[in-house]
């Protein structure tokens, strides 16, 4: 279908942020005209001086937003017109322009005496700046000489280095093969066909795609092992060099978290793996297999359990079942389905999934690709999510302490799909769809939550060897993923060879410490969750404090606001309790 067939109301209003191209064509020329911040340069030391830059830096900020946003969401509606594919390459080297207009400002302002900073704390006029200010003088302390921070910015290209080799061999020259299907079709393998045979009934092909697949990353594991080592010793460089405990802290540090919650989620998810093992027996009973293996771990549980409902009805069931977040809450989602916030439709040339995005100022855009389908159902959810949080801190906050933390980035549209997912197991009689939404459940905490923490736990090991002068040679790598590998996921499944190399194709990896946000996303919006429908109103307004908070403080100080504590035990045994409970059910339902 063309995007021209599609219902006016099913379309996002890209208007909303400029009335035409030809609109954004001018605002882009008065942006060109304002990136030049030399005048500020050797200044910020004076508080006026300083104040003047904020105020300017935020006013180019947002034009520049508005901009690039116009541009990417044209772009994605039809990624086959050349135009807005000129213009959002346009607007993203406004982006490089800016950054390279104030690249000076952190180096300038972390020189300054912290008696100078503390006075901008406590200057009225810099209250939208307090928590940045807080976190440079918190900071100061890693801050070398002026000469040492030039050498180190110089090498910033070299750091990367790693992370562009492993993406050159994963995605340019690493070569998958094929595999052929029962009807003999060659289904030529990618990363993303992978997943989609991986999640697939054909247990051969399955099987055949597994093997297959990892024959690249053995052939080159030499290799990986080579570059992600230079990787892990560029992070243990810049951590001694700045007088960082280790790596984990210097990571962590820069987020703002301490490192306890690191180490509280690696002991509490230890902890459950009993009940992790006890879900892996169970798929194995359920999909009638002697000997279950690696291929089998995503292989479908429950068939014939899709809502199939149009879209108005899904945005209804989307509706009711947030109801607990209250009246207000609910009136957002009505408006922004009635307002444009939506693009509903998969159309020839438009961007492929879903995502949330928006700028300050503006309501949010949420890009679906909807079918009827269960999972495309808990997308709405999952994505208004993402809105509501954007529009809570956008209308709450100032420019300066906005925008969120990637930490929290998933706290919302987890909680809207716990939620969703609680309401429709209370309203159903269906058996099928019960045991469908308790597997959707525990699959989506085991991938988000146990598999996430083995690989922080992994990144976690592997660093710490090399901090103790040990290699990472791809023997080293192996035995370490494969002993955590078995550890994780327990007896009742064949830890097959290839498993071991599955560190090597983990892109994640070469950005050091941050899946493990993943895992402590869910653990806090199963917490909120049980939370709001046992505690209500109280529970309600917590939570949307913290919708409403923005970055204005730290992260794990933000989800306080809502009831979780992340430098204690509490949420991380209440999401492996949930996880524990609902094994339970779905246990009791096919017995």
């Amino acid at each position: 279908m063309e995007r021209s067939e599609v219902d006016r109301k099913y379309l996002w209003k890209v208007e909303d942020i400029f009335p035409s191209d030809e609109a954004w064509e001018t605002a882009f020329k008065e942006v060109e005209t304002m990136l030049d911040f030399s005048a500020f340069e050797g200044k910020l030391g004076d508080v006026s001086q300083y104040i003047a830059y904020n105020r300017r830096a935020e006013e180019v900020g947002r034009k520049i937003e508005r901009v690039y946003l116009y541009a990417h969401m044209r772009h994605d509606e039809d990624s086959r017109v050349s135009k807005y594919t000129a213009m959002q390459s346009r607007a993203m080297s406004l982006y490089v322009r800016l950054s390279a207009a104030l690249a000076f400002v952190e180096p300038e302002l972390s020189a300054l005496d912290e008696e100078v900073l503390q006075s901008y704390l406590q200057d009225e006029r810099l209250k939208d700046q307090d928590y940045f200010l807080r976190q440079l003088i918190k900071s100061k302390k890693h801050i070398l000489s002026a000469a040492e921070e030039k050498l180190l910015a110089a090498g910033g290209e070299v750091y990367s280095q790693f992370r562009d080799i492993f993406g050159m061999i994963d995605n340019a020259d690493m070569k998958f093969g094929s595999v052929t299907d029962r009807e003999g079709k060659v289904i030529p393998l990618t990363q993303g066909m992978y997943g989609v045979l991986l999640h697939g009934e054909d247990r051969q092909l399955r099987k055949d795609a597994f093997q297959t697949f990892y024959k690249s990353y053995i052939g080159l594991c030499n290799t990986i092992a080579a570059t992600y080592y230079g990787n892990v010793k560029k992070d243990v460089y810049l951590s001694r060099a700045r007088g960082y405990d280790s790596c984990l802290q210097r990571a962590l540090e820069g987020e703002d978290v301490d490192t306890c919650v690191y180490d509280n989620l690696i002991s509490a998810v230890n902890e459950s793996l009993p009940d992790m093992h006890r879900y892996i027996a169970l798929r194995k009973k359920l999909l009638g297999l002697d000997e279950q293996h690696m291929y089998d771990i995503y292989a479908p549980l429950v068939s014939d359990a899709e809502l199939k409902l149009s879209y108005e009805e899904a945005c209804d069931l989307v509706i009711k079942g947030l109801a607990p977040l209250g009246e207000e809450y609910c009136s957002l989602l009505k408006k922004g389905f009635a307002e444009g916030w939506v693009d509903v439709c998969e159309t020839t040339g438009k961007r492929s999934g879903a995502y949330s995005t928006g700028v300050f100022g503006l309501h949010p855009f949420v890009l679906l690709n909807y079918q009827p389908t269960t999972h495309d159902v808990f997308t709405i959810a999952h994505e208004m999510g993402h809105s509501l949080h954007t529009y809570y801190s956008n209308a709450n906050q100032p420019y300066a302490k906005a925008d969120y933390r990637i930490f929290v980035a998933e706290v919302a549209s987890t909680v809207n799909e716990v939620l969703l997912q609680r309401y429709i197991l209370s309203q159903t009689k269906d058996l099928n769809m019960k045991k469908y939404l308790y597997n959707y459940f525990l699959d989506t905490v085991r991938t988000t939550l146990h598999r996430q923490t083995m690989f922080a736990e992994f990144e976690y090991l592997a660093h710490d060897a090399v901090e103790k002068g040990t290699p990472l040679t791809a023997e080293y790598c192996n035995e370490l993923y494969l002993g955590l590998n078995k550890k994780y996921y327990g007896d009742a499944i064949v830890h097959d060879e290839e498993i071991a190399y599955e560190w090597s194709r983990i892109p994640h990896f070469y950005n050091s410490f941050y899946v493990y946000k993943y895992a402590t996303g869910i653990i806090s919006a199963i917490s909120i969750v049980n939370r709001i429908l046992t505690e209500g109103d109280k529970a309600v307004s917590d939570y949307k404090k913290f919708l409403s908070s923005g970055g204005s403080d730290s992260p794990v100080e933000l989800l306080k606001l809502a009831g979780v504590d992340l430098t204690k035990k509490d949420a991380f045994r209440t999401a492996m309790k949930e996880f524990s409970d609902t094994l339970d059910k779905l246990d009791a339902l096919t017995k």
